[in-house]
């Protein structure tokens, strides 16, 4: 069954304008594993006409004959297949060769199979680029989910097809007002906390789409030693790295709070210095990143895991394997409020917020113990929203006390660059918002959310 494609909008448009372009075209398409690639990229060439092969893990040999043969299928050439071609410059300059009337595509799906696998590919498309391809009227498009093979290799300064390609696109995740669609027999919290759990990733929305609810989706994938998502942290990082240990135990100090550099290499018991290569390799591949507070000092950054089913995975499933293992675990056990509760501080600030503070620059604030959710500013107008995200339900009366302790904290943040002050609360529910509004606080709750994503 073909499941619904949603968003990409962007994406989809900017494919198409290189398309309609003049001469050839040269796109480089690459994203984590699970995001939507090849969907992607199915959905562009809908009613288009050209080759679409889909490279896998195999001799070199092979996939120069696959390849070949796929050519040969498209220009209906009964030659080509008899040639007994040994390397890719023979086969690209057979392409170059061929003259196209109309635009036509060429998609290799998985391209970082074949340069894994004989790295010369990269040369020869480059020769046949040079000499024929870039003024034809091929549209060209490589997809990749190695992410660190890609990038080194394809689109590094040192890759020979640095300065030919014409676009290249790093797929990202959907936001929720589109991951929400893959969940129709979700309630909105439930597909909230879907969202938290494993982030805007099609091909794992589509099978939390195969369940009604969040806690049976998570019971049967996570908490199961047969269970999609049992095993993923551990394959994806495998297709990666090759130190997974350490990368393993970086991951695991990140999840249990330790978020500085210097504690994450006490946690792991490495030198700080050897920690840094191990940290900027997750970070370029997305698995981490590093944050660095919105005012204030930029020197001490931290670190925290970016992508949500590790997050997930390294606080519950991680420590709890031999029990699941032997069965004798459940998700109901665990009070999973205080990860719903950081997660929800990221989805306000990298997406909720953005919806109602479009212009101002987002992020959060933390100095010598004190922390704030939320700080955005913008500079036009010297205008600074303060917030705090609390993912339970709160009466007037604690709301009122949060507020109170926000006002408070800004007594630290305050810039006289920023004379324009206003401060928010969001929270799952929120008693009494209307008059909270009604004396300036910006307050939003799960209901609000809904009605505006």
């Amino acid at each position: 069954m073909i499941r619904k494609f949603v968003g990409r909008e962007t994406e989809l448009a900017i494919l198409e304008e290189e398309w309609n372009k003049d001469g050839g075209r040269l796109i480089i398409l690459y994203g984590r594993r699970r995001i939507g690639k090849t969907r992607l990229v199915s959905e562009f060439i809908r009613e288009k006409k050209g080759i679409l092969y889909f490279a896998d893990d195999t001799a070199p040999q092979i996939q120069l004959r696959r390849l070949q043969d796929a050519i040969a299928g498209f220009f209906a050439d009964p030659l080509l297949p008899s040639l007994e071609l040994t390397n890719w410059d023979q086969l690209f300059t057979y392409l170059a060769g061929k003259s196209l009337p109309e635009r036509r595509y060429l998609v290799i799906d998985e391209f970082t199979y074949l340069i894994k696998n004989d790295p010369s590919i990269l040369s020869a498309l480059q020769k046949a680029w040079d000499n024929a391809l870039a003024k034809s009227n091929w549209c060209i498009i490589l997809s990749g989910s190695m992410l660190g093979l890609i990038t080194d290799t394809a689109l590094s300064y040192t890759s020979p097809l640095y300065g030919r390609r014409t676009r290249d696109m790093l797929l990202g995740a959907l936001r929720f007002s589109d991951a929400r669609k893959l969940l129709p027999t979700f309630s909105f919290k439930d597909a909230l906390k879907v969202h938290l759990t494993i982030g805007g990733i099609p091909e794992y929305l589509l099978k939390a789409g195969d369940y009604n609810d969040y806690a049976t989706f998570v019971e049967r994938e996570f908490f199961n030693r047969y269970g999609y998502f049992y095993r993923e942290p551990y394959f994806l990082l495998s297709q990666e790295f090759r130190e997974l240990k350490t990368y393993q135990a970086i991951l695991n100090a990140i999840a249990i709070g330790n978020t500085s550099a210097g504690t994450i290499s006490q946690f792991c018991g490495m030198d700080a210095r050897h920690l840094y290569p191990y940290l900027e390799a997750m970070i370029r591949l997305g698995f981490i990143e590093k944050e660095l507070p919105l005012l204030g000092s930029k020197r001490q950054g931290l670190y925290r895991i970016k992508d949500s089913v590790f997050d997930f995975w390294y606080n519950f499933i991680n420590i709890r394997r031999q029990e699941i293992e032997t069965e004798n675990y459940s998700a109901d056990t665990i009070d999973m409020n205080p990860y719903f509760g950081k997660q929800f501080e990221v989805f306000v600030r990298n997406e909720f917020a953005r919806t109602f503070l479009p212009g101002y620059s987002i992020g959060r604030w933390w100095y010598r113990g004190e922390e704030v959710d939320l700080v955005a500013v913008r500079e036009n107008d010297g205008s600074i929203v303060i917030g705090e995200c609390k993912w339970g339900n709160l009466t007037e009366q604690k709301a009122r006390l949060v507020l109170s302790r926000l006002i408070q904290k800004a007594e630290l943040i305050r810039h006289e660059q920023y004379p324009n002050e206003r401060f928010l609360l969001i929270g799952g529910g929120i008693e009494g918002k209307d008059r909270l509004r009604e004396e300036g606080f910006l307050v939003y709750d799960l209901e609000d959310i809904e009605a505006m994503c």
